[in-house]
């Protein structure tokens, strides 16, 4: 299983995490994603499993939990607190996930086949987004298949545990 290494942009913090999903293929254009890390006007999550996650240099993070609909999210979003780089959003309703932006993933990371654009209803008119067809494909809100789905399904899961 691919090891993930990342860091922020002044290097007060770097982390490593182990991910069977390390295709970055699912573009966020919402809100929280779009204004908290922005880069090309979306976020790019990928998935890990918490429990490998080691950092180096938790005394520079900080968490920013969103309000949604009048009320806190329980996702964490965790950010070097002298640069402000997002570096992963930990959500404890799912404690065996944590999911790196792709954008402080170091590793590289390999070319995705295929693109999906969700919460295309909050993206901002002057934010470009390709136009769909079957590498690029749309979705207002949220897509059906989760992270871990999609790379099942099209044999891109990397979990070599037996």
């Amino acid at each position: 299983m691919p090891q993930l290494d990342g860091s922020c942009h002044c290097g007060a913090v770097r982390f490593s995490v182990q991910s069977p999903t390390p295709y970055p293929y699912m573009r966020c254009y919402c809100s929280i994603c779009r204004k908290t890390d922005g880069g090309g006007g979306y976020a790019i999550n990928l998935m890990g499993h918490a429990e490998t996650l080691e950092v180096d240099g938790e005394d520079a993070l900080t968490v920013y939990q969103a309000v949604i609909d009048g009320e806190q999210s329980p996702a964490r979003r965790h950010f070097c607190k002298h640069c402000g780089t997002a570096l992963w959003l930990f959500d404890p309703r799912w404690p065996e996930l944590v999911h790196p932006f792709a954008s402080a993933v170091d590793t590289p990371l390999p070319a995705t086949p295929q693109t999906q654009h969700i919460m295309l209803d909050a993206r901002p008119d002057w934010v470009q987004v390709a136009s769909a067809d079957d590498q690029n494909i749309h979705f207002a809100g949220y897509p059906d298949q989760s992270i871990e789905d999609w790379h099942k399904s099209r044999g891109l899961w990397q979990d070599d545990t037996p």
